[in-house]
């Protein structure tokens, strides 16, 4: 049972910003949250509503939520982890 990967449009030019070579890393890590959305090593945030989950890949952090129902994971920021959590 495979989710459905959406990036939001800031998620889209965050990924764009990107040198080539990390991209790829990090869009890897995306496709990946398709077959397991809940990787191990995956953070939820906390006080956050809806529920916000966190993934590394190197320096930069991959920000999600998931929608169970429905079977899609939105990925909603992708930044260096000095500007993730702003």
């Amino acid at each position: 049972m495979a989710y459905t990967i959406e990036i939001a449009r800031p998620a889209q030019r965050q990924l764009k910003k990107l040198d080539a070579s990390i991209r790829r890393k990090v869009s890897r890590r995306i496709d990946q949250l398709a077959d397991d959305p809940r990787p191990s090593g995956v953070v939820k945030l906390t006080d956050v509503s809806p529920p916000i989950y966190r993934v590394r890949e190197g320096q930069y952090r991959v920000l999600f939520t998931i929608n169970d129902d429905k079977l899609v994971v939105l990925v909603v920021r992708v930044a260096h982890r000095s500007d993730a959590y702003r």
